[in-house]
């Protein structure tokens, strides 16, 4: 299983040249998250790991032709996971994973591995790193400070609220105190005086 896992990885290095606040980088720390949390939680790590590599796979066509991302990210792993001969039930809890993290999808996930992936992908938007990745966000779509100021208030912070496992709960803690720490610092030293004329009434 461990082969077939660096195998997955290693074809996640090769197709997935995107940078940016969901680029390379964000899958694997991700990754990483899904082996800390399953680990503690005794998740199938034959279907977090996948699921976790594959998870943003498809975000540049989301970007260029709209197609939600886990839809076509889930179609993408199993064609590949088809095409090395990987459990067929193990592909269908997978495509089931990736389906479901998404913050804002609908369908909510059903099983232990689905759950932690959400956990893991919303961990990746807190803290430092969440932090980082806002203001990467902001810039990727033409913001500036005041923009990534809006998503930390309208995502972020919801984000301690909505773990699913008892691992992402106690993660989560010290993260939600980080960014909360940030934005009370920030707010204060982008606030222009009221005797200022420009500044917002």
């Amino acid at each position: 299983m461990d082969e077939k896992i660096e195998t997955i990885r290693q074809y996640i290095k090769e197709v997935f040249k995107q940078k940016g606040s969901h680029g390379l980088d964000h899958v694997l720390r991700v990754e990483y998250l899904c082996e800390v949390i399953g680990k503690r939680e005794k998740a199938e790590m034959g279907v977090l790991l996948p699921a976790a590599l594959f998870h943003d796979i498809a975000q540049p066509i989301e970007r260029k032709k709209g197609i939600p991302h886990e839809e076509e990210g889930a179609r993408m792993a199993e064609d590949y996971l088809r095409s090395i001969h990987y459990d067929e039930n193990r592909i269908r809890k997978i495509t089931h994973a990736i389906r479901t993290h998404r913050y804002r999808s609908i369908k909510k996930p059903g099983t232990l591995e689905a759950r932690i992936l959400s956990d893991a992908d919303k961990l990746d938007a807190m803290g430092a790193v969440g932090i980082a990745r806002t203001f990467i966000r902001a810039g990727e779509y033409g913001g500036d400070i005041s923009d990534a100021v809006d998503h930390i208030n309208h995502k972020l912070l919801n984000l301690n609220g909505l773990m699913y496992t008892e691992t992402a709960k106690q993660l989560a803690r010290e993260r939600h105190r980080y960014l909360c720490a940030f934005l009370e610092t920030l707010t204060g030293e982008i606030t222009l005086p009221a005797s200022r004329p420009d500044a917002p009434h």
